[in-house]
């Protein structure tokens, strides 16, 4: 049985035809209004981390207000910024809270974690269970003798004791006698490695003084207290440029005639080595440590990228800023970069 098919439909009006294609265009218009609201509200959801960006979370123990993990978070927040990265930054002086701070990364199943390991041990188990979790863990600034046994990824920073050492050697070639190395946080293992790479090299004699990072005010009493017993110290070496620039006080305070030096550098601490309250100081770079930790993660997932093999440290120092060089690096510390 042969079924026939549907007479043809007579034509449309010319004017149903318009009609038509005026209705379409307004919708069409509509639909565009539509499409520039959604897409305004998806490039929110996108600033607050939604979508498909990978998220990154940088763990340090950078005590709050100190320039130094400005720099480092710059750094990282530039890295995000390029490669299109959801950044969380968290820091905790605590190695406790440190800890706690990464394992609060992988319940929140970020898609990779950098981490400082001022204190290895304390980080062991929050590592483990991001590694276990499949969240890759890279490292940097603290813990260049530690990172591969951690299982971390790569690391990025400076050798701390080889930057000791070269502070040694510097010190002889100025002349210097009896040089007291400040650590500002017991424990850390990076500014114990600075110090005892200064002795190890050092000719002359290297103490060590202890003080408390977070009170400057009871710091700078410290040191000067020490140059009043030892009126011999001609050297005082910090472990940062606030530090540094505390130490200089302290100087003022005890009537030393000592000169200070210092690893690390800000803005601040350029002035100062420009105007030669301080000596030189030791640039490990960082922003570059931050930038370098978080591209490196992005590129890990993005294309399997390992910076280092697994096997070798990223250097980013140790490079010495004195008054000779300093203009090089004062327009980019201007912009707090360096």
């Amino acid at each position: 049985m042969n079924t026939p098919l549907p007479a043809p439909s007579a034509p449309a009006p010319l004017g149903s035809i318009r009609l038509t294609a005026l209705a379409a265009a307004c919708c069409l218009l509509l639909l565009t209004g539509c499409s520039g609201a959604t897409s305004s509200g998806a490039d929110l959801d996108t600033a607050g981390g939604s979508g498909d960006r990978l998220k990154i979370t940088l763990v340090t123990h950078g005590a709050e207000g100190d320039d130094f993990w400005a720099l480092v978070r710059k750094g990282a927040e530039a890295a995000a910024a390029k490669d299109g990265v959801d950044l969380t930054y968290a820091s905790d002086p605590d190695a406790a809270g440190q800890a706690e701070l990464v394992r609060d990364a992988v319940h929140d199943r970020v898609d990779g974690i950098a981490v400082t390991l001022a204190k290895p041990q304390a980080m062991k188990n929050p590592v483990a269970r991001a590694k276990a979790a499949g969240i890759p863990v890279v490292g940097l600034n603290s813990g260049i003798d530690a990172w591969r046994s951690a299982g971390l990824l790569e690391y990025f920073g400076q050798d701390e004791s080889v930057a000791g050492r070269a502070v040694g050697d510097k010190l002889d070639s100025l002349g210097a006698r009896h040089a007291l190395c400040v650590i500002h946080e017991r424990g850390n293992i990076a500014l114990e490695a600075r110090c005892a790479g200064v002795k190890k090299t050092f000719t002359g004699e290297t103490e060590m003084l202890y003080v408390d990072g977070t009170d400057m005010d009871a710091m700078t009493a410290a040191v000067a207290a020490r140059l009043r017993q030892e009126p011999d110290i001609d050297e005082v070496i910090a472990n940062g440029a606030q530090f540094a620039l505390a130490a200089v006080q302290a100087t003022a305070k005890a009537g030393s005639k000592a000169k200070v030096a210092t690893f690390d550098l800000n803005e601040d601490l350029v002035t100062a080595v420009r105007d030669g309250s301080v000596q030189f100081a030791v640039d490990q770079q960082p922003y570059l440590q931050g930038y370098l930790a978080v591209d490196g993660l992005w590129l890990y997932k993005t294309n399997g990228n390992v910076s280092g093999g697994s096997t070798a440290p990223v250097l980013t120092g140790p490079a010495f800023v004195t008054k000779t060089n300093v203009a090089e690096v004062a327009r980019f510390a201007a912009a707090g970069t360096r």
